[in-house]
């Protein structure tokens, strides 16, 4: 049987209200709230409650053998807390079936993996400390912000005590070889990847309703013809969860699709099945090593990180961000934790990109700013205020010891 393995990613940052220069030293609140609430809630209405609903329904329909995955990042669990608690509920009931596996990332969505191994193991520490406070459960499987992966990465993960982790099945690394196989890390061959097939995740999350696609419009059968024929033991298709009724609106017949996958899967003469990451990891032994010596991620044709930190002005606010790390640690204060987190989301410095490629319109889907400049100059006022309240707290702390 050939392994069918679904994961979705659900992400939404805390997005930053527009902040002066005459705003410095006077403001401290920096997040736009009406902006946070509308489009968490938009978003929930659009995607979350219908598509777990209906994810429920079909595990329930075909009693436990459809099964799937899924990361949320820390700060997407902040804002269900605060503008959507139903939304909570109805991924603790997906929780409760057993069929669904919750994987670990970055608390804050954030690109820790490239600043240092402490940043990093304490983002994915708090991280997993959420899921098992919301789901009760302790995730055993890995998934890095944006697929950013490297072999010394991987073995970040593995030191981590994490089994299976997953990266993006980049033909430039992978050259001749199927994603559709597990592969071992090539530092600590313990750690299993699963790699995105990115031609099939992509018909669905980008391609489905393109009416100029040479095959739309996709359904359910053609779908799984496309799985059965292609070479391999496991097929990963990994997406983020707003595809959903957000990026492929309900009126292009997305849902009607999904709602038809799960039977069609497990008809009996498809040879397919379900799994979620763990399992798939589990079930079919590595085939070889992955080698991955430079760090790549599933953004762009480049694979690469450079939509991230690809110009002068992310390096900048990157570097200038994770500078205050001992500081912020010596402070042990939660108010200066909790900006300090939400200030490490990979989204703000997406929004800072000079470059837009294939997948450019989905990530400014909700990009609150005309320009990689005004982003910049938006998130260095904002920084620069918080660099001062930090040091203002600092001495504040070091004259009180030193009474």
């Amino acid at each position: 049987m050939k392994t069918v393995c679904f994961y979705f990613q659900v992400h939404q940052p805390w997005r930053l209200k527009k902040y002066r220069f005459f705003n410095m030293g006077k403001d401290h609140n920096y997040l736009d709230d009406l902006q946070n609430r509308s489009i968490m809630q938009k978003v929930a209405r659009q995607c979350y409650l219908p598509m777990n609903a209906l994810l429920l329904k079909l595990i329930r329909e075909n009693k436990g053998k459809f099964r799937c995955s899924f990361s949320i990042t820390g700060i997407a669990i902040e804002q269900f807390r605060a503008y959507a608690p139903e939304v909570l509920e109805s991924f603790r009931a997906l929780a409760e079936t057993g069929c669904v596996e919750f994987l670990a990332e970055t608390y804050s969505h954030s690109l820790a993996s490239l600043s240092s191994k402490e940043d990093f193991q304490e983002q994915v520490k708090l991280h997993v400390a959420a899921v098992k406070k919301e789901f009760g459960v302790k995730p055993t499987a890995f998934r890095n912000t944006e697929l950013i992966y490297s072999d010394e990465i991987g073995a970040m993960v593995a030191d981590m005590g994490f089994k299976t982790m997953l990266a993006e099945g980049a033909k430039h690394t992978l050259g001749w070889k199927s994603p559709n196989y597990v592969y071992a890390n090539a530092i600590n061959q313990k750690l299993r990847l699963l790699l995105r097939n990115y031609k099939l995740s992509d018909d669905i999350a980008f391609r489905f309703s393109n009416q100029g696609w040479d095959q739309w419009p996709l359904s359910a059968e053609k779908y799984v013809e496309w799985l059965s024929s292609d070479v391999g033991e496991v097929v990963n298709l990994f997406m983020d969860y707003e595809t959903f009724g957000e990026h492929q609106a309900a009126d292009t017949g997305i849902f009607e699709f999904m709602k038809a996958l799960p039977g069609a899967i497990l008809a009996k003469d498809s040879g397919l099945e379900f799994a979620t990451v763990s399992e798939a990891a589990k079930k079919h032994q590595p085939v070889s090593v992955f080698h991955c010596p430079h760090v790549m991620s599933w953004a762009d044709e480049e694979r690469d990180v450079t939509a991230w930190l690809g110009n002068e002005l992310q390096n900048e606010a990157f570097s200038k961000l994770y500078a205050l790390k001992d500081k912020i640690k010596a402070l042990k204060n939660p108010d200066f934790d909790y900006v300090w987190s939400f200030m490490q989301t990979s989204d703000h410095f997406y929004y800072m990109a000079t470059k837009w490629l294939s997948d450019g319109d989905v990530h400014s889907y909700f990009n609150p700013y005309d320009s990689a400049y005004d982003a910049f100059i938006n998130y260095m006022n904002v920084l620069s205020d918080f660099i001062i309240e930090v040091d203002k707290a600092l001495a504040a702390k070091t004259a009180k010891a030193a009474k």
